[in-house]
């Protein structure tokens, strides 16, 4: 089982707009076109997209992310998340964020949550989401086959990804988007129960 982090098993919410419309006041970009484009993708992606001309988009990323890291009031888990990752605990199981691996620590503890072993963070792939680059990864770290996994994703960025992966993809929260039509979906991971047989090293999922 592969987990996106933002909004998927950390809500974040209110950290992220408060960042990002920081940056477009400062940028004079349209906030909500950069909400739409931002949603699962990696800061330098997002910076670099909608930089203008006469910045440092490195530099610029930089002080992005400095300020993320010291922004945790109000990071809570996205519904039963926490119970479902404990279930986990031993299993075959990932973390793949466009966050830097350092954030993405940080918010998984403000959230509550056990960080997994395997955690494919944005540093650890050449090409971030829509590639699916990052889901291919965690599942070789974790000696499955990709096409054995489930991704559980809310972006529509990252559901591009772990569709192009092969994985099967199922929608948290509720997005509209062309990527997410016709995918299986579920609110949060209050309904979700798993029983794990370490000697297959197979994941019963009941959503």
């Amino acid at each position: 089982m592969l987990f996106d982090m933002d909004g998927t098993i950390v809500d974040s919410t209110t950290v992220v707009e408060r960042i990002w419309r920081q940056f477009a006041e400062r940028f004079g970009v349209d906030v909500e076109e950069l909400f739409a484009y931002s949603h699962g993708r990696r800061s330098p992606d997002t910076v670099r997209h909608f930089l203008s001309d006469g910045f440092d988009p490195v530099e610029v990323t930089r002080e992005q992310e400095a300020r993320e890291l010291t922004l945790v009031d109000g990071i809570v888990e996205v519904a039963g998340a926490g119970r479902l990752l404990q279930q986990l605990q031993g299993a075959p199981v990932a973390v793949v964020t466009s966050a830097p691996r350092e954030l993405a620590e940080i918010r998984m503890e403000a959230a509550g949550l056990t960080i997994p072993a395997v955690l494919v963070a944005a540093e650890d792939a050449e090409h971030g989401k829509p590639s699916p680059q990052g889901y291919l990864i965690a599942a070789e770290q974790l000696g499955v086959d990709v096409a054995d996994c489930v991704v559980f994703e809310d972006a529509d960025a990252g559901i591009q990804a772990a569709v192009a992966s092969g994985a099967r993809t199922i929608v948290v929260g509720g997005l509209d988007s062309p990527a997410a039509q016709g995918l299986e979906r579920i609110p949060d991971f209050t309904s979700v129960t798993t029983e794990y047989d370490a000697g297959t090293k197979r994941i019963l999922l009941q959503l």
